[in-house]
């Protein structure tokens, strides 16, 4: 490649950088919530088969299994919309932890290889987030760490892409 190519390649880089980095960290956090939101919709249109499946499931009647239903729903639209917005993002992100801790158990998926690593990526997604949100310092390119940092979001980056990737 040419000299003058690569100038130019630069050139375009930095300016589609600067004009979609204010954009860019909500789409990652949309990315990383998007599951989640789906699932919390999903919830409100098989409310009957979810609630009918853990009342079945546990035995606990049709009320507890009913609010265990609205708990996922709420649980999981409720902190998604805070963490785009980026409201009571760190409580957001323990709520949702919870959520995937509560649906492991309540649909019996403990041991289930494969929904285990989704759920194991969806931490990694919540890590992600967690990290983001623990304030980063502005460098042009977010969450790229430096030399010779070694500050704790850069640990819990590092650990949330390697349990985000474990769904591959």
């Amino acid at each position: 490649m040419s000299a003058e190519l690569i100038k130019k390649l630069e050139d375009y880089s930095d300016t589609v950088l600067r004009k979609t980095k204010d954009y860019l960290p909500f789409l990652s956090r949309l990315c990383l919530v998007a599951t989640f939101m789906e699932d919390g919709v999903r919830m409100w249109y098989q409310w009957k088969e979810q609630s009918n499946y853990i009342n079945h499931h546990w035995g606990c009647g049709s009320f507890i299994a009913g609010m265990f239903v609205v708990y996922n729903l709420l649980g999981q639209i409720i902190p998604s919309v805070l963490v785009l917005a980026r409201k009571y993002v760190q409580v957001s992100v323990g709520l949702l932890f919870g959520v995937v801790l509560t649906q492991t158990v309540g649909y019996g998926i403990l041991f289930d290889v494969r929904f285990l690593l989704r759920n194991v990526a969806l931490l990694g997604g919540l890590v992600l987030l967690l990290a983001e949100s623990m304030g980063e310092a502005k460098t042009m390119f977010a969450g790229v760490p430096t030399m010779g940092e070694n500050r704790p979001q850069n640990y819990m980056q590092l650990a949330g892409r390697i349990l985000s990737a474990s769904c591959s």
